[in-house]
């Protein structure tokens, strides 16, 4: 039974939106249609689009513009498409259209990037005898320290040698580790044993800056003699998501790390139109699907827009436990109930996952679920 509001003005949300590149618009467009299908006239939300991305930077110069920042920071929480194509880069080779993504996460100390693999039924894994309730983990990144502080800072000799720096801090590594015990808390364990666990991952036997990461996590996790910590290097750790997946609950790690290792895990789920994402710090939020711009089939209609619909229901999800909102957390339990239900039933899926639906067959699938949801 859908929960409507007992006011007649019903709470308002401001919400910054921005497209971005590629298939960006698409995803993020789709997103917003399931979004407000579930919350309906219970509650306003107030969309602003803003500009960010290659596309911004090719026409205008700027990447990130300075309205953008400014809204995002005024808004009570942020969808993301996505941003950045391949042929649009600085002087210096980077990508422009990365600018926004990177530079928000140290604006608004958006510290730590949340990304949960979950296998849903209905969908094939890339892993072989692996179905729903075998892969559900979350993989938290550290994600304003480690390689990508160097963003925009790293030394370029000549052409010749060109450095970079790991960066690690005792308030980085300490705020994100508790993040993670905080979220082991919250949720089942690991699909094999039920164990709530904290998997630290980094490269300690070589590096001094995750030999330092490992030290500080170690005495963070003593606050937390409920849950169960386990260790894995960087490199053992990608042989472990394949051979043992079930036996991961959540998983911690620097910046560069856990960009690499969420991507591995998002093709074990059915790929990266699956793998949902959130930016979240101690004010802010910024939602969005963790793949990319995907400039080869921008415009066909085909995009899976899944992973952003969950990232837009997780959206809701925050605001409502930020605000004391128990409509909006319903809501978000509604778009995921019916976006289980519609890739169970095969309506949902698209060419990526194995089906035929379109971007726009998903988003209805999606809706007319929640119509009969409750």
């Amino acid at each position: 039974m859908n929960v409507k509001s007992t006011s007649t003005n019903p709470q308002t949300y401001e919400l910054a939106i921005v497209g971005g590149d590629g298939i960006g618009p698409e995803v993020c467009g789709a997103a917003l249609q399931v979004i407000k299908a579930a919350v309906g006239s219970n509650r306003v939300l107030t969309c602003i689009d803003y500009e960010a991305g290659a596309d911004c930077y090719t026409r205008t110069g700027i990447a990130f513009p300075d309205e953008t920042l400014e809204g995002c920071k005024k808004a009570d929480a942020i969808l993301h498409g996505a941003a950045g194509l391949p042929g649009v880069l600085y002087p210096d080779g980077t990508e422009a259209g990365q600018d926004f993504t990177l530079q928000l996460r140290m604006a608004l100390d958006l510290y730590a990037n949340v990304r949960p693999i979950k296998l849903y039924d209905g969908v094939s894994s890339a892993l072989k005898g692996r179905g729903p309730g075998d892969i559900d983990y979350v993989i938290v990144r550290e994600n304003t320290e480690g390689l990508y502080a160097s963003r925009g800072g790293g030394v370029v000799l000549g052409d010749e040698v060109a450095t970079d720096i790991l960066m690690v801090t005792r308030k980085g590594v300490e705020r994100i580790v508790r993040f993670a015990a905080e979220l082991a808390r919250s949720r089942n364990g690991a699909p094999a044993d039920g164990v709530r666990r904290v998997t630290i991952v980094d490269k300690s036997n070589v590096l001094r800056s995750f030999a330092l990461f490992r030290k500080i996590a170690d005495r963070v996790m003593e606050e937390y003699p409920d849950i169960e910590v386990d260790y894995a290097l960087t490199d053992a750790m990608a042989v472990y998501m394949i051979e043992r997946p079930d036996t991961f609950d959540v998983v911690v790690t620097e910046n560069f790390v856990g960009d690499l290792l969420s991507d591995l895990g998002a093709a074990t789920i059915g790929g990266m139109g699956m793998a949902a994402a959130a930016e979240i710090g101690d004010r802010f939020g910024y939602f969005q699907a963790s793949h990319g711009t995907a400039p080869d089939i921008a415009g066909k209609g085909i995009a899976n827009p899944i992973a952003t619909i969950l990232s837009g229901a997780w959206m809701l999800e925050w605001l409502g436990q930020k605000n004391n909102d128990n409509f909006l957390i319903e809501a978000a339990n509604r778009i995921r109930r019916s976006t289980s239900s519609t890739l169970i039933s095969g309506d949902a899926l698209t060419t990526d996952t194995g089906g035929t639906a379109s971007t726009a067959d998903c988003v209805k699938a999606i809706i007319d679920s929640l119509a009969h949801d409750g």
